[in-house]
């Protein structure tokens, strides 16, 4: 999976452990870690289902992005880089077309 990121300071939280563990704590660090880690190794997102982090589409105000649990209520928030995101008959996300996403932010939405 390509990975690409909305800002060059989310970028830093993503890449660097030490910026990470001092935003967002040790332990919500190292789940994005490898949460990231997860989306490098696969070659789509329909894989992602299969791995912890339970990545789902996400609804309402946020509808068009998708999110990974984190630690607590945070979560690793993108969308799928293609625009139009690629789409099944049904008009649902084709998630095994999803090939390159962008992180939008890493956040705890349910305030």
């Amino acid at each position: 999976m390509i990975i690409l990121f909305d800002t060059t300071d989310l970028e830093k939280l993503c890449n660097d452990d030490r910026t990470a563990r001092k935003k967002l704590g040790a332990a919500c660090a190292k789940k994005l870690r490898s949460r990231l880690d997860d989306l490098d190794a696969v070659s789509n997102l329909e894989a992602m289902r299969m791995l912890p982090g339970r990545c789902h589409e996400l609804k309402g105000n946020l509808a068009g992005r998708l999110a990974v649990e984190l630690q607590g209520g945070f979560r690793l928030v993108f969308r799928p880089e293609d625009e139009p995101p690629p789409l099944k008959d049904d008009g649902g996300l084709d998630w095994r077309s999803v090939t390159s996403i962008r992180v939008v932010s890493v956040e705890d939405y349910h305030d």
